[in-house]
C-alpha cells in the first residue's frame, strides 16, 4: 500500500514549495484581489446566462400544405366613412372574399379621433314601415314583404328587403348601382342621407381575416365590389363623390399569433394622401415562424418584410382605384425559434476557462512585475557602490 501511495506522489504535476521559500509582495496582494474580483464578476455573469433561456435559431425548408393564414389588423382612415369603406380579400387560387363582414368591427371617428358609434359592419336597415310590395302598393295585415331586386333577382323568389340586400344582388350581377334614391329601399333607409350624415367622418377597422396560406391580398377600399369581365371593379357611383382619401394609420398588423421578440414593421405606420386621387400599396414578404417555448409549446406564426409603393392620379383613375392594397407572398424558408438553457457541461467549461485564464494571466503579470522590481533595484545597488 504504502509503494502505491508513493507512485501517486510521483504523479503529482502540482509539486508544492515550502512556505519558506515564498516570497511575499504588495504588488501580488494588489493582484490577487484585482484578479478575484474580476473571477468572480465573470463568474456571476457565467452564472446569470446558465440560469436565463437562450434563444437558438434556425432556418428550414417550409413543407406545410393547406394550412390557413391568419391576418390581423387594426388600421384607422382619418378621412374615410364607415358607410362607404369595405374589406375584400383574394388570393391566386382563385378563391375571394369580396365585402367582408363577418369578424370585422367598424368604428365611426370624429375629426379628433374620438369614438362616435362602434357596430359590425354595413350602413344598417331600419324597422320596415309600410314598404312596397314588389308588386306595388303597400302592406297589409300580416303579409309576407318580399322586395324587389329591380332587375337582379336570379329567380322570380329571390327577395331583396334591405338596401344592402339590392346592393349585393347588383354586385353578383356585375352592375353598379348609380342612383340608390331611385331604390325604394335604399331610399326608405336613407342610405344616401347616412352617408351624408358621416361627411367628414372617419372610420377605423379592425378584426381579422382567415385565408389560404397562399399568394395574395387584401385591401381596403370605398364602394361595393364586384367581378366584372374577370376584373375586380368596385361601385363608386353610389356615393356621388369625386375623390376619396383613403390617408390612413396601420395601429396594428399581423400575420399570426404574437410571440417573444416578434417586430411587426408596419405597426404605427401612417400616411397623408396629398393629391385628390390615388391607390397605396404595400408589398409584403411574409415569412413562416415557429417559436417553441422552453415548456414545448409550440406558436405557429410568421414575420414579415414590407415595401411601399403609391400610385397617384396621373395613371389614371381607370388603371387606379383608391384604396389601400396589401400584396402578400410567402417565403419558401421557414424560421424556427427554440428557447432552451445552456448546458451544464458548457457552462462548466466556461467557468474553468474563467478561473484559469485569470489565474494565468495574473500570475503572468505578478511575474513581470516581481522580477522587473528585482532588476531595477539591483541596478540601483551597483550603481551606488560604484
Amino acid at each position: 500500500m504504502d509503494g502505491l501511495f508513493h507512485k501517486l506522489r510521483n504523479l503529482d504535476a502540482y509539486p508544492k514549495i515550502n512556505e519558506d521559500f515564498y516570497s511575499r509582495t504588495l504588488s501580488g496582494g494588489v493582484i490577487t484581489i484585482a484578479s478575484s474580483v474580476l473571477m468572480t464578476l465573470l463568474f456571476f455573469s457565467e452564472l446569470r446566462l446558465y440560469l436565463h433561456v437562450v434563444t437558438e435559431t434556425e432556418l428550414v425548408v417550409d413543407t406545410s400544405r393547406g394550412e390557413t393564414l391568419r391576418i390581423n389588423f387594426d388600421v384607422t382612415f382619418p378621412a374615410l366613412p364607415c358607410s362607404i369603406l369595405g374589406l375584400d380579400a383574394m388570393d391566386i387560387s382563385g378563391e375571394q372574399h369580396l365585402d367582408v363582414k363577418h369578424d370585422i368591427i367598424k368604428k365611426r371617428i370624429d375629426v379628433h379621433g374620438n369614438v362616435i358609434e362602434a357596430r359590425q359592419d354595413g350602413i344598417g336597415a331600419p324597422k320596415i314601415e309600410t314598404p312596397l310590395q314588389r308588386h306595388g302598393g303597400r302592406l297589409d295585415h300580416n303579409e309576407t314583404y318580399c322586395g324587389s331586386c329591380y332587375g337582379a333577382e336570379a329567380s322570380d323568389e329571390d327577395c331583396c328587403n334591405s338596401c344592402e340586400e339590392v346592393r349585393e344582388a347588383y354586385r353578383k350581377k356585375g352592375w353598379g348601382l348609380s342612383n340608390p334614391d331611385l331604390i325604394d329601399q335604399c331610399k326608405r333607409e336613407g342610405f344616401l342621407q347616412r352617408i351624408k350624415d358621416e361627411e367628414g367622418e372617419g372610420c377605423n377597422i379592425y378584426g381579422f381575416l382567415e385565408v389560404n396560406k397562399v399568394a395574395g391580398n387584401f385591401h381596403f377600399a370605398p364602394g361595393k365590389s364586384f367581378q366584372q369581365s374577370n376584373m375586380h371593379v368596385h361601385d363608386l357611383l353610389a356615393f356621388q363623390k369625386d375623390s376619396f382619401n383613403v390617408s390612413h394609420k396601420i395601429n396594428r398588423l399581423a400575420f399570426g399569433d404574437y410571440f417573444p421578440g416578434v417586430v411587426n414593421p408596419l405597426d404605427g405606420v401612417q400616411w397623408m394622401q396629398q393629391t385628390t386621387y390615388g391607390m397605396y400599396q404595400y408589398f409584403i414578404k411574409v415569412v413562416p415562424t415557429v417559436y417553441t417555448d422552453i415548456n414545448g409549446h409550440k406558436i405557429q406564426s410568421n414575420q414579415f418584410s414590407v415595401t411601399e409603393h403609391f400610385k397617384s392620379d396621373e395613371v389614371g383613375r381607370a388603371q387606379s382605384l383608391p384604396g389601400v392594397f396589401f400584396f402578400y407572398d410567402l417565403s419558401p424558408i421557414k424560421v424556427t425559434f427554440r428557447e432552451q438553457h445552456v448546458p451544464f457541461l458548457h457552462f462548466l467549461t466556461n467557468v474553468c476557462a474563467i478561473v484559469g485564464g485569470i489565474f494565468t494571466v495574473s500570475g503572468i503579470l505578478d511575474s513581470f512585475i516581481y522580477h522587473s522590481q528585482r532588476a531595477i533595484k539591483k541596478k540601483m545597488e551597483i550603481g551606488k557602490f560604484s
